[in-house]
């Protein structure tokens, strides 16, 4: 079992996807940071493994929007792509515009994992609304999508923290 301070020092481990993603119940290849792609087509063969998800543990944090910072994240998910397999990249919403700019959203097994930080979510009332917004009026959206929140947290999409500790570390 890897705790939280346990997956952030380790490159490769797999377990079950445990997020209600398409990928759900699939054995997956939990990949942190940059690795070389050899690697890890080498590792998913050898374990029978068709689902590979980048930025585990927070790690997709490119500094900038250049093609410098986006590359070695290009060859890795884009190699695994065109390998035919299934990919999330798990990131934080502030890396939108990048992740769309890559092209990753092309493919049909490309899951994009947008990550929203939102802490201390349960102590918000029962009228809290959630609301998908443009950069500003106008911009690349046709307009908002407002969602109240309790809706969206149903249980059938919850995944508790003890569930993250099943998974096995590669070497």
């Amino acid at each position: 079992m890897l705790d939280t301070n346990q997956r952030q020092e380790v490159t490769y481990f797999i377990g079950t996807e445990i997020e209600h993603t398409i990928c759900y119940g699939k054995k997956t290849l939990f990949v942190v940071g940059v690795q070389p792609l050899n690697d890890i087509l080498t590792r998913a063969k050898l374990n029978n493994i068709d689902h590979i998800y980048f930025g585990t543990s927070q790690s997709f944090n490119p500094k900038a929007m250049t093609m410098e910072e986006y590359t070695p994240w290009d060859d890795m998910i884009l190699g695994c792509l065109k390998a035919d397999l299934w990919v999330t990249l798990d990131f934080d919403v502030k890396h939108t515009e990048g992740v769309i700019e890559s092209g990753y959203s092309e493919h049909n097994r490309f899951i994009p994992m947008i990550s929203v930080k939102l802490p201390y979510i349960k102590q918000f009332n029962y009228n809290a609304t959630l609301k998908l917004d443009d950069n500003t009026w106008g911009h690349s959206n046709p307009g908002v999508w407002t969602h109240q929140l309790h809706t969206l947290m149903a249980n059938d999409k919850f995944t508790y923290w003890d569930q993250y500790t099943q998974d096995e570390t590669l070497s």
